[in-house]
């Protein structure tokens, strides 16, 4: 019987299995590991793998295995291997974003702040949409007076009803403590169980209490009611709905939590590290934490609401200009929460004043999403439509705007300003809307995510239903009109269309050794949106004629050495592609070699592809891990996609920088569709300059 082990399978066996992997990621076209012993690898056994390129020691218990242009499925494959299930997978980002809070100083403090506060909300979010839209069609049904939400006697229909939605809130600050818990990595049951002790009904049983004492807060305008325990004054709070006090709670609780693992003996910390924690933190929380979130909630609310109270024209436009910068580092879910003390607070009349505002920011993210689905139709960019009508849907329909943000619009840097206008038109109309009428703003009596079903529960409708338009109206029509990506992101979008289209993983390969996002760029380019324009690569290919002979000039003054010497063991092994290692001479100044398509040009500048007329496609990479340089010292001349001609700047490079930074100025050039030739041969000396024949090309006899 004959076994077949597939390419991931015998790339997981080649470096020792899953129990020796302690981390997986990928770049651009490289799988990269830390193993717990990389002893065990066989760096023939992986090269001998079919679909691997080239194996790479690195430092320590690090590997790499070069892949190429289909290194993220590889990697996906890998993950879905059953041995891997539960092995520990981290992306790029996460391992940049490790390493980032490692760092010292002001930014990786706030960084931290703001991830751990993202983190504890985002999981939150598929949830949060399931039950929006049964807030929706409460609310719709609501404002045609088909249900009463506020009756003193509700029937048993509705308020079954309510708690299938009312729970996610009342119960977020135990979902808040376990994601934040987890965040902090540290148990997140017991951060959950802390805070479910004060949403019992054994606490909330305090109030009854014959030694309860309230009194009326002028502030808060309610009663606060304190009670004894042990002889200390407790505030009486309810909790349910809470985001500050499980936030705080956490963070304190997280490094009591590993102080207690460090001391108590390890085969008695699943009792007593829990134990301790709850007779610590439940008393800390309910006498001293939650009193303290409670009020700087409050706090915040009550400068929201003296905003909307004093100035409601400057109100209704610095909401959803807020807005944009608030959602994605995750501080507007306690705007959320002020919305729900709103509409449950006697002081506002039951009322909420943010949302109608807010409005108008989510209708002009819908916007500029409903523009980036109309460019990538007529663009027949078909990840970019399937991404935007998704998020388009749970925008318009379930008043989500994380989809469109974190799919779409934190990706693409000329988003960000059309939206904010259409941000600042929604509010000003409602703004001057609330001058004419003589009123405050726009209000609502129940929590909802504003979408195009909840429109009806705001009030003045009108008026809001005319702000909400005119955001999304104009978002939509700047980024229609200016097209929503830059110069460099168009060609990095003809590139990757190109590839999808053929297929041809060879015309990936400047990309994949340029260790760039840009991965799977091409010369074969399909149509790409800017507008209504299209644009196509050129098509004549001299080079691919059986037995054509093709000399590819020299990029830059250098001496040369054989492509085995370059100190970089993925260029020395011809993985990427046969050529040769440039030493620059004098001021480095990179060239065209012929006239072509720049398939790769990162802004670092440290590499750049070339699909050449003729077929050639060449990678010309500046220096040796020039990209941690993060573009010092590179003047980049070119963008990914543009036309360039023979002896045309690519780049200019201050020698000095890479020197003083301790990195090699070796720049290799390589043809990277080396397999479509017969040979591919040095024929330039010792030395080159700029325009002289450096290597030649032959074509397979037919």
């Amino acid at each position: 019987m004959t076994t077949t082990t597939s390419t991931p399978e015998a790339i997981l066996d080649a470096v020792g299995g899953a129990d020796n992997i302690v981390h997986l990621t990928h770049c651009a076209t490289r799988l990269r590991f830390e193993l717990r012993d990389a002893s065990v690898i066989d760096k023939a056994t992986v090269e001998a793998i079919p679909g691997v390129l080239g194996a790479v020691p690195q430092s320590g218990d690090r590997y790499q295995i070069v892949i190429g242009g289909a290194v993220q499925g590889m990697y996906t494959e890998i993950m879905n291997l059953p041995a891997m299930k539960n092995a520990a997978a981290v992306s790029d980002a996460d391992v940049k974003a490790a390493a980032r809070s490692k760092a010292r100083g002001k930014n990786a403090i706030v960084d931290a702040f703001f991830e751990y506060l993202s983190d504890s909300f985002r999981p939150l979010l598929p949830v949060l949409l399931g039950t929006s839209l049964i807030i929706a069609g409460e609310a719709v049904l609501e404002a045609f007076h088909i249900i009463d939400t506020h009756a003193e006697n509700l029937p048993p229909t509705l308020v079954f009803a309510n708690a299938m939605f009312q729970s996610v809130f009342y119960f977020m600050p135990i979902m808040v403590a376990y994601n934040a818990a987890k965040k902090l990595g540290i148990d997140p049951w017991v951060g959950a169980a802390v805070m479910a002790a004060l949403l019992t009904q054994d606490f909330a049983k305090l109030s009854d209490s014959a030694s309860t004492v309230c009194s009326h807060n002028s502030l808060l305008d309610k009663d606060l009611c304190m009670v004894h325990i042990a002889g200390l004054p407790m505030q009486l709070n309810s909790y349910g709905g809470q985001v500050f006090v499980p936030l705080l709670m956490v963070a304190i609780l997280a490094p009591l939590y590993k102080y207690l693992t460090k001391i108590i003996p390890a085969n008695v910390q699943m009792v007593f590290v829990p134990f301790l924690c709850f007779i610590i933190m439940m008393p800390l929380t309910a006498f001293l934490i939650g009193p303290i979130g409670i009020w700087l909630g409050t706090g915040i609310g009550a400068g929201l609401f003296w905003l909307y109270s004093h100035v409601p024209f400057v109100f209704a436009i610095a909401i959803p200009l807020l807005y944009p910068f608030l959602v994605p580092l995750g501080l507007h879910w306690p705007l959320n929460a002020i919305m729900i003390a709103n509409i449950n607070g006697d002081a506002t009349n039951h009322l909420d004043y943010i949302q109608g505002p807010m409005g108008a920011w989510n209708f002009a993210c819908f916007g500029a999403t409903a523009a980036v689905l109309v460019i990538s139709v007529r663009a027949k960019d078909v990840e970019m439509r399937q991404t935007s009508l998704g998020a388009l849907a749970a925008g318009l329909f379930g008043g989500i705007s994380e989809p469109s943000l974190y799919g779409i619009h934190l990706r693409f840097k000329r988003i960000y300003p059309f939206m904010l206008v259409g941000c600042a038109v929604g509010g000003l109309v409602q703004g001057i809307g609330s001058m004419l009428g003589g009123i405050e703003g726009v209000t609502t009596t129940t929590f909802v995510f504003t979408s195009l079903l909840t429109i009806p529960v705001f009030n003045p409708m009108w008026l809001y239903g005319i702000s909400v338009a005119a955001a999304f109206a104009t978002s939509f029509f700047l980024i229609v009109t200016f097209g929503y990506r830059t110069k460099e992101e168009r060609a990095e979008a003809l590139a990757a269309a190109g590839t999808a289209k053929t297929g041809n993983t060879a015309a990936s390969a400047p990309a994949q050794a340029a260790e760039t996002p840009k991965a799977g760029a091409t010369a074969a380019a399909a149509p790409v949106e800017e507008g209504d324009r299209t644009a196509k690569a050129p098509t004549p290919k001299p080079a691919l004629v059986p037995g054509a002979v093709t000399e590819i000039a020299s990029p830059l003054k250098a001496t040369t050495m054989d492509l085995d010497k370059v100190p970089d063991p993925v260029f020395s092994s011809g993985a990427v592609g046969q050529g040769v290692g440039l030493e620059p001479q004098g001021d480095i100044v990179v060239t065209a070699p012929a006239d072509g398509t720049v398939v790769v040009a990162p802004s670092s500048g440290h590499a750049f592809g070339i699909t050449l007329d003729s077929g050639v496609e060449i990678l010309i990479h500046v220096g040796l891990d020039t990209v941690n340089l993060e573009g010092q010292g590179f003047d980049v001349k070119v963008s990914q996609g543009d036309r360039v001609s023979a002896g045309q700047e690519l780049v200019r490079v201050d020698r000095s920088v890479i020197e003083q930074a301790g990195y090699p100025l070796t720049t290799p050039v390589l043809v990277t569709n080396t397999a479509s030739f017969a040979s591919v041969e040095v024929v330039g000396g010792d030395s080159v300059e700029p325009g002289e024949a450096l290597i030649k090309v032959t074509a397979p006899e037919a």
